[in-house]
């Protein structure tokens, strides 16, 4: 009985916060880390070789570098150069950017999965080069990739909890300032685990009615 009081006036309000704060740090980040793997992951197909380089130096970097050591970078490092980010915008810039890098090879590689004879017959028909790729290439690119994406994602719902450590305080945070205070690791982070498996739930049943949504009958989807 003490051990449900303690939850209900405790555990579940602290955590509400946390997730509200989990939410308007993961729309965003998702957002915008999609934008970025569609535009970086066109340079790294059709841009002249300057830009596919810098596309690909980028992808490589975001991907490389651990993203708590981002974090780390953006929020605490800088500061010695003089700009100031608070907790918030630091963890959405650091949860962009790498997840825009992951995004952005999904997107390379539907991209590179599109016949290059269809390129030639829209340019036949008068499309530029560019209203065939934006107009032609990249919506069946897309639809391709989009269980990779949205798996991407999903990693981001579970990879946001690492806010806490530059002083974000979302639903991990809120979770161990709980269990710090009272010591009952196990029922607090229980409730934690559980949380971030609906947003994970939620978020997969969404991303599966957008693909079914998007999905070409006789082309993306085959049933055997």
């Amino acid at each position: 009985m003490e051990e449900l009081v303690y939850l209900q006036t405790q555990v579940m309000p602290a955590l509400l916060r946390g997730v509200r704060v989990s939410i308007l740090l993961i729309i965003p980040s998702a957002s915008a880390g999609v934008l970025l793997g569609v535009l970086a992951g066109t340079v790294r197909v059709y841009a002249p070789a300057p830009f596919r380089w810098l596309a690909g130096a980028y992808t490589l970097t975001f991907r490389g570098f651990p993203l708590i050591i981002q974090l780390y970078i953006w929020y605490f490092g800088l500061p010695r150069l003089g700009i100031y980010l608070s907790p918030f915008v630091a963890s959405v810039l650091g949860f962009s950017l790498c997840s825009g890098a992951y995004q952005s090879e999904y997107i390379r590689g539907a991209l590179l999965s599109i016949r290059q004879g269809q390129i030639r017959a829209a340019q036949a028909l008068g499309f530029t080069r560019l209203q065939t790729i934006a107009s032609v290439i990249l919506p069946q690119a897309f639809r391709r990739a989009l269980p990779g994406c949205g798996n991407e994602i999903i990693y981001l719902i579970k990879y946001s909890s690492l806010a806490y450590m530059v002083t974000c305080i979302e639903l991990t945070g809120e979770g161990k300032i709980l269990a710090s205070a009272s010591f009952k690791y196990i029922e607090v982070f229980s409730v934690v685990g559980a949380v971030y498996l609906v947003l994970v739930t939620a978020a997969s049943w969404a991303l599966s009615r957008i693909e079914g949504y998007l999905s070409l009958p006789g082309f993306e989807t085959h049933k055997g």
